[in-house]
């Protein structure tokens, strides 16, 4: 599908009006078909832009304005309810042709699910890819109940792709103990509960390669953002999420491509979470295009 076919609703606050002369795209990826517990992050995307109306557009953590940045915000892809096959593969060839006009994409979901598609697509271009992933599960399942396409299986298809070697997951704090046993196999890195001190360890390893980012905002402690399926507790605070991001700004990596995922606005009524997430995003623009 082309650009022009996205659903084009509100965009988040100060996004440019033009793909061509953007660095970065901003698009959303609404699917929840396949999630286990609450669904809802379909969601997520939408609120995110009309929550960012009340974000300050400069940064006092990085010293820079959004208009600093020209991102372009091509509304969400307007996946077929349901079809979680058909979805991912729109979401891998909207993906494409983003990098095809070498732009920086930065995706919103949705479910965990949504990630896997487009690392295929960066895979695609970037061949030596890393992955950073931050998150409260494993999601290294092979399927979840028999079913291959889960919001538990993400990255584990990931790692299976680009060699799980390649593959750092941190603030992790739920999963199967067989998850657990089949990354210390395979050679895939794990930081337990905690993401910022583990962090700084592993980006000296990485300086100079090409790294795309997935969040789940489920990595934060609920207290922080209760507004989730899957919420669980023992997570970080905002405040080291937003620490983390910072780190990875200035560190000596090449941001490739990143996600943020699991919004669902409708259990959190106070909308601290969705307002939480466009922080987020904000400082991932800010951070991190300059870093293509």
């Amino acid at each position: 599908m082309r650009f022009d076919e996205a659903y084009q609703g509100n965009v988040f606050i100060k996004s440019h009006q033009n793909f061509e002369e953007s660095e970065a795209v901003l698009y959303g990826m609404p699917m929840d078909w396949t999630v286990s517990f609450r669904p809802g992050s379909r969601f997520g995307p939408a609120r995110i832009r009309e929550v960012s109306v009340g974000l300050e557009e400069y940064s006092a953590y990085l010293d820079r304005e959004l208009e600093e940045v020209k991102y372009y915000d091509a509304g969400d892809i307007p996946l077929p309810f349901g079809n979680a096959q058909r979805s991912l593969d729109m979401i891998e060839d909207f993906v494409g042709q983003i990098l095809a006009a070498d732009k920086f994409p930065l995706g919103m979901g949705g479910e965990h699910l949504v990630t896997w598609p487009v690392i295929r697509a960066m895979y695609k271009k970037y061949p030596d890819l890393a992955i950073i992933h931050m998150d409260a599960h494993t999601d290294l399942r092979e399927n979840y109940e028999g079913e291959p396409l889960s919001h538990s299986t993400p990255i584990r298809k990931a790692a299976e792709l680009i060699g799980p070697q390649n593959v750092f997951s941190f603030g992790i704090r739920s999963g199967m103990k067989e998850e657990f046993q089949w990354a210390k196999e395979v050679g895939m890195y794990i930081a337990k509960f905690e993401v910022l001190e583990p962090l700084k360890e592993i980006l000296p390893k990485l300086a100079g390669r090409p790294v795309y980012v997935t969040i789940d905002i489920d990595v934060l402690d609920p207290a922080h953002a209760p507004g989730t399926g899957t919420v669980d507790a023992g997570g970080i605070t905002s405040r080291e999420l937003l620490a983390s991001i910072h780190e990875i700004a200035k560190s000596d990596i090449k941001v490739v491509g990143a996600d943020l995922v699991e919004v669902a606005p409708i259990y959190d009524p106070s909308e601290q979470t969705a307002n939480t997430a466009s922080k987020l995003l904000r400082e991932m623009i800010l951070g991190w295009v300059q870093k293509k």
